[in-house]
């Protein structure tokens, strides 16, 4: 299996993947469910779960009923404990909105829903990120996650993130990190798909972020806490939701006026 979803990420656009993985994937569900390994995002239980990756591909990364890989699944766990994201009232805008929540953040009734991305079929507004097509102060919220190595100008886009956002409103901006580097590495002379990959670890990456992430967001205004979140919880439940040990948490918070 772990072969075929390897290929498939490689060949297939990830906007057609999009539409047909899904139904795919709830087919074969049920021949991974058990106990070893639970998804806290639908509580359902798996003996494994699938492998995933385009170059290195990981074991136990994605769970077949919701789609969520292990930063989702991270995510979600953050979101319950450490915020009050389903509590208050929140006007949130979400960025190429990943499948696993699309359902579960419509339907809270806390939360004016809004999904934007360029190609996602699944987004209510097309929008290029460079120009976030809202007012500024709009949103309390802002989620756009493994978005920011893919763009042109990643400073000009979390600047729309800042303008978008409240004073006091936040956002959680996740990215691939290489945290053995110490600043962000780019090369557009690098045009092999191969060396792309092994370079940036997606051939559509065009940067990898350092250790200056933090700094690049902290840049355009926002004050940014590095959450090293999943260092807090219990080893067994790492391995249990099937999480990435070292995935820290990027919460950006537009200071008040």
């Amino acid at each position: 299996m772990k072969y075929i979803i390897k290929f498939a990420l490689k060949i297939i656009p990830r906007h057609h993947l999009h539409r047909v993985s899904h139904f795919f994937l709830k087919f074969i569900s049920r021949l991974y469910r058990g106990n070893r390994y639970e998804d806290p995002i639908t509580g359902i239980g798996y003996r494994k779960m699938l492998s995933y990756g385009r170059v290195n591909s990981r074991p136990n990364a994605l769970a077949p009923d919701s789609m969520s890989l292990e930063r989702h699944r991270l995510f979600w766990l953050y979101l319950k404990e450490k915020t009050d994201f389903f509590i208050s009232k929140k006007k949130l805008l979400h960025i190429a909105p990943e499948y696993c929540f699309i359902k579960l953040f419509k339907g809270m009734d806390n939360i004016d829903y809004t999904s934007g991305d360029l190609y996602s079929p699944w987004a209510d507004v097309k929008m290029d990120v460079h120009e976030i097509p809202f007012d500024d102060n709009t949103f309390d919220v802002l989620f756009a996650n493994h978005i920011l190595e893919h763009v042109d100008d990643e400073i000009k886009v979390m600047s729309e993130f800042y303008r978008v956002l409240k004073p006091g409103g936040w956002g959680i901006f996740q990215s691939p990190i290489d945290y053995n580097r110490e600043t962000t590495y780019s090369d557009n002379s690098i045009t092999d798909r191969k060396e792309r990959e092994r370079q940036f670890w997606q051939d559509d990456h065009l940067r990898l972020f350092g250790r200056d992430y933090k700094d690049q967001l902290a840049s355009v205004g926002f004050d940014v806490n590095e959450d090293k979140y999943v260092e807090t919880l219990d080893p067994d439940l790492v391995k249990r939701y099937c999480l990435t040990p070292k995935e820290y948490i990027y919460v950006c918070t537009k200071p008040m006026v």
